[in-house]
């Protein structure tokens, strides 16, 4: 059981981080991003379910970043958007003013 949810876990962040770089999208790439914290969560449950509780602790701490993140960042793509008028990352430069 452990080494089927491990393999799933390293799965779905593979696809993530393929997302994270190859994807143009900003709100696809977020979306990559929540993906990997999840697989990160699925492992720390696969090894709590097999060595101890200590892992589920570490899963609270992980959905709490998750759910600021995704509050921080959707705020932020959604003043990029109001701004630049796109969501595509090659059209957004902010370094330039």
């Amino acid at each position: 059981m452990l080494a089927e949810s491990l393999f799933f876990s390293a799965v779905l962040f593979t696809i993530g981080v393929f997302g994270v770089l190859i994807r143009r999208n900003v709100i696809i790439v977020f979306m990559c991003v929540e993906l990997m914290l999840n697989a990160v969560n699925l492992t720390f449950v696969a090894f709590a379910q097999s060595y101890g509780v200590g892992g589920q602790v570490f899963v609270f701490f992980v959905m709490t970043v998750a759910a600021a993140e995704a509050a921080v960042g959707l705020a932020i793509i959604i003043a990029l958007f109001r701004h630049r008028q796109t969501v595509d990352l090659q059209n957004i430069n902010l370094l330039k003013g």
